[in-house]
């Protein structure tokens, strides 16, 4: 199974700069696994201080996870799911566990990494950045394996058999009041308080990391976006007939992002599409 994908951002129709920040990153190699990296940052804070917190958070976890895609020494290619290894019996159950477990260590600490940076650029430039911070959702492909995690309000969905489905889980005082029934599910978009997230990075040394394991199938689309897509664009039907209708991530990524611009744009915005081809 190969990955195609495509990101975009732009800056919406109210806004004088864009502080999202995407990234994505595929390899296919001839033989092993194919390996994947996609990210969608949406910084906060002023006078760049949301610019440059989305963009080094997005640097950091690309250079955590550098030696998927390149490892250092040629005698240490990852071996992640693979079904055997010479003079070694098949992998087990116990393995695979071990595979999964090593994927979502990564992940974690690649996020807790950009944690620490986004920190303290934010502590060594207090008139640029003092208030620095940003969301983060990443997925990490290996195979037909993705780990997907969120810290903050973007979002990551997949798309199987016509359905769409979010993966990740809100971290915004809204979707709190939704869990606790306080709200309605709709209220999300339009209530006062909306824009209230509970995690980010660059608040504090620590942050709390939410994370998703997932098994792709051919045919299937992910796709992470940050708030300023999915707010504009709450009908999942019309986010799915953006996406299958498009020849490609790159044209579904365009079609989103005009969508959410055609509906106010009050937002930057930030998308990634992945398509699992076989």
């Amino acid at each position: 199974m190969n990955l195609i994908a495509a990101a975009l951002t732009d800056k919406g129709l109210h806004r004088d700069n864009n502080e999202d920040r995407v990234w994505a990153q595929v390899y296919n190699p001839s033989e092993g696994e194919t390996v994947g990296l996609f990210i969608v940052c949406d910084g906060m804070g002023g006078h760049l201080g949301g610019e440059c917190a989305s963009q080094w958070a997005i640097e950091t976890v690309k250079r955590c996870m550098a030696d998927y895609f390149c490892p250092k020494d040629p005698r240490a290619t990852v071996k992640l799911n693979q079904k055997s290894i010479p003079g070694q019996p098949p992998a087990g159950p116990e393995t695979q566990k071990s595979d999964v477990t090593k994927l979502l260590d990564d992940v974690r600490e690649a996020i807790t990494e950009a944690n620490t940076v986004v920190l303290e650029y934010s502590r060594q430039n207090p008139e640029q950045a003092a208030d620095a911070g940003t969301t983060i959702t990443m997925a990490f492909a290996h195979g037909t394996r993705i780990v997907v995690a969120n810290v903050g309000d973007s979002r990551a969905y997949l798309l199987r058999d016509q359905q769409l489905q979010q993966i990740s889980k809100d971290h915004s005082l809204v979707a709190m009041m939704v869990d606790k029934k306080m709200i309605q599910p709709e209220e999300v978009y339009t209530h006062s308080q909306r824009n209230v997230i509970y995690r980010s990075l660059g608040q504090k040394s620590q942050v709390d990391i939410d994370t998703f394991d997932q098994t792709l199938q051919p045919g299937d689309y992910l796709m992470l976006c940050s708030d300023g897509l999915w707010e504009m664009v709450q009908d999942n039907h019309r986010i799915t007939e953006l996406i299958v209708t498009a020849p490609d991530p790159a044209e579904a990524c365009r079609n989103l992002v005009q969508a959410a611009n055609a509906n106010g744009g009050e937002d930057n915005i930030g998308v990634v599409v992945v398509y699992a081809a076989e």
